[in-house]
């Protein structure tokens, strides 16, 4: 079964075609960056604006890369939900109408359990497993059971990781996006040349749960505070101990969690998951038995392959969507149990 699918969740239009769930014949990314980064962020009238000109050439050109045309597919997924409701509406109306226009069936997609099945796609791990969505608008540990059976174990109480690396850098006119930027400027700087905090978060219902707005306040407002006697205020040295912290706090969590439910099998996803501290620390969890997974970069950040790989396991179930399903910028199926 070949599924077209489409992501104009943010500020990335994509469009990809995937056979049978694995097999990305085509996976084109139209991003906005250069257009929003004299604003140091995404705009969000902008970002629907060119999803609604540039969305339909991007999905001719995905079939056109596939080798196939719109007669070969059997469904179009579109994510429906959550992100920017204006760039969400524009991707939800195209494929109602295309899949319409071809009697084919529409399926809406989670953004969160996308990117959680984004790494089932070129490497399958068997279920249950740990599952890390870490993006700029998420931050979450959940347990896995199936490709739409999730159980979400803890979120962050404040700020995504993501948007905690956006805000840094845009404060210190780093430049955007700040997790790219901040990463880059890491390699060459200290960790250890400022030692800023983490966070407090008692009772067993925040157990693992993460906070990154004290982090965020710290490195912002404070951060004389914390500088090592000697240490250089360098925009390296305080990118590569910002990426330290933020990055321990997650895995302060992810490990907690592996020991609490016993699973052995992990894998994230979201464009946070591009990180290379982040990789390597996960990556470093093969040590202690655990089987370790991550997309390929290209994988990590929003696009249309991953929207079409889950819709193939809903499309193979029989599970489709109505034409009165719409979007939503809300996160209705991910609160915390």
């Amino acid at each position: 079964m070949i599924v077209l699918g489409i992501e104009t969740s943010c500020d990335e239009c994509s469009a990809a075609v995937v056979r049978d769930g694995h097999e990305i014949m085509s996976n084109v990314i139209a991003t906005q960056i250069e257009l929003h980064k004299p604003y140091q962020g995404v705009v969000p009238e902008l970002a629907s604006r060119l999803h609604t000109e540039w969305i339909q050439q991007v999905v001719e050109a995905s079939l056109h890369q596939a080798g196939i045309t719109n007669k070969d597919l059997d469904a179009v997924a579109v994510t429906s939900r959550p992100g920017l409701l204006g760039s969400l509406l524009v991707g939800v109306s195209f494929a109602k109408c295309y899949a319409s226009a071809l009697s084919i069936p529409f399926i809406g997609i989670d953004h969160i359990r996308a990117h959680l099945y984004a790494s089932q796609i070129e490497t399958p791990l068997e279920y249950p497993y740990l599952g890390v969505l870490v993006s700029g608008g998420h931050t979450v540990i959940c347990r896995v059971d199936d490709y739409d059976k999730v159980e979400v174990l803890g979120t962050t109480i404040d700020d995504a990781i993501g948007e905690a690396f956006d805000k840094v850098a845009k404060f210190y006119d780093l430049g955007f996006p700040g997790g790219v930027v901040i990463d880059r400027l890491s390699q060459k700087g200290d960790p250890t040349a400022f030692l800023f905090p983490g966070p407090s978060l008692d009772g067993d219902e925040h157990r693992y749960d993460m906070s990154y707005s004290g982090l965020k306040t710290a490195v912002i407002n404070q951060k004389e505070q914390f500088r090592k006697k000697g240490a250089d205020d360098t925009p390296e040295n305080i990118a590569a101990s910002f990426q330290r912290q933020a990055v321990g706090i997650l895995m302060k969590r992810v490990r907690l969690a592996l020991h609490d439910t016993g699973l052995k099998r992990v894998s994230a996803g979201g464009g946070v998951a591009a990180n290379s501290l982040l990789r390597s620390e996960l990556k470093a969890l093969e040590k202690s038995g655990y089987t370790v997974t991550f997309p390929s970069l290209k994988l990590c950040t929003d696009n249309g392959a991953m929207v079409a790989g889950l819709g193939y396991r809903y499309l193979k179930d029989g599970i489709i969507s109505d034409s009165h399903l719409s979007a939503s910028a809300r996160v209705n199926a991910f609160k915390k149990n």
